[in-house]
């Protein structure tokens, strides 16, 4: 099964690249783009049975001690249709 997972820097958090971006979009004419925020997306295929607890844990460990830094990052975890988040 695939997983998709967004982390991205939580709202209190400087996001310098991301004003660049949107620095660099406004030089460019798109003075529509009032802000830009930069993050990270995974896939991760899953083997296991991902409508088993025990599954759906191991996933929420990897995205929140590897994938990301819960200090200053957020997460959002896209599960496959047929599994309930």
């Amino acid at each position: 099964m695939m997983l998709r997972v967004f982390v991205t820097l939580k709202p209190s958090v400087l996001d310098p690249q991301g004003m660049t971006i949107q620095k660099t979009l406004a030089g460019l004419g798109y003075s529509q783009v009032e802000e830009v925020r930069q993050g990270k997306y995974f896939e991760i295929r899953w083997a296991g049975d991902l409508s088993a607890r025990e599954e759906r844990d191991k996933v929420e460990t990897i995205v929140a001690r590897v994938l990301s830094n819960p200090v200053i990052e957020g997460y959002r975890i896209e599960w496959p249709q047929e599994i309930p988040a």
